[in-house]
């Protein structure tokens, strides 16, 4: 039996997603004994009941000097601009990604163009926006928006472009317009498609977004990372860090969950 053959019972599907987990918890637990022994006021590597200090002072206590529950104002804060950030860039590539991939004059106009934008680094052109849109939530979520909007319409446009011309071509012979066509027969295509291209773009929106928040803001977790680092806090920074992958798992488990209940069909064929 080949080893690519060879599929784990779910029981053992699920301890082997678990192990690798196991495996970093128990080296930091290791790491952590060792660096505290020798330097108990060692901030890099805090014992876990550290973490839980942290974690009740951030997530459940009232801040004296605000008035607010930390970890919550600041995970309010960074989901509002990321999720400004993602419908605008989503809306970008079904509008855009849709018109390129089928018009074949709009992909002669904007193809090339689209393709050489998406190479510029967002975190490049960070300074231009806080220059030109001012230091407010606006250049925050323009950032976001601009960092995976070009990925995600060019990815639209290539799946729109792969669509089989047969297909085109028999709702033309049946009378459909450019407008039908797309509504009744590109979009239900793409749609479930984009969902994919949007968790995979998950990353670097989260990445665009720690980074705005680490040079202007005043609340969000990546102002907060980027505020405590100063006193070396790692006890409030990796906590931070694992809420965060949190958010972002949960985010792609939702999609998911989306995708296979709004088009059975895909997730049918997929499993197939």
């Amino acid at each position: 039996m080949r080893l690519i053959n060879l599929r784990p019972p779910s029981g053992a599907g699920r301890l082997l997603a678990l192990l690798p987990f196991i495996f970093v918890a128990l080296a930091y637990l290791v790491g952590s004994s060792v660096r505290l022994a020798a330097n108990p006021s060692d901030k890099l590597l805090p014992a876990f009941a550290s973490f839980a200090d942290a974690i009740n002072r951030m997530a459940f206590t009232t801040d004296t000097r605000t008035g607010d529950v930390l970890m919550w104002v600041d995970t309010v804060a960074s989901l509002e601009r990321l999720f400004a950030g993602l419908a605008i860039a989503t809306l970008a590539a079904v509008v855009l990604g849709v018109a390129i991939g089928l018009v074949p004059y709009l992909r002669s106009l904007l193809g090339g163009f689209v393709a050489a934008f998406s190479m510029v680094p967002p975190l490049a052109i960070l300074p231009i926006l806080f220059i030109t849109v001012g230091l407010g939530e606006a250049a925050k979520i323009t950032l976001i928006a601009i960092g995976i909007a070009p990925p995600l319409v060019r990815d639209m446009a290539l799946r729109v472009a792969d669509i089989p011309r047969q297909q085109i071509v028999k709702a033309e012979t049946l009378g459909a317009s450019t407008w039908t066509i797309v509504l009744r027969l590109v979009l239900p295509q793409m749609l479930p498609r984009l969902l994919d291209s949007i968790r995979l773009q998950l990353g670097p929106a989260w990445l665009f977004l720690i980074a705005a928040e680490a040079i202007a803001a005043e609340a969000g977790l990546g102002y907060r990372i980027f505020l405590v680092r100063r006193y070396l806090a790692m006890d409030v920074i990796l906590p931070y860090v694992a809420w965060i992958t949190l958010l972002a798992f949960i985010m792609d488990v939702g999609l998911v969950a989306l995708q296979r209940r709004a088009f059975p069909w895909f997730a049918d064929a997929r499993a197939s």
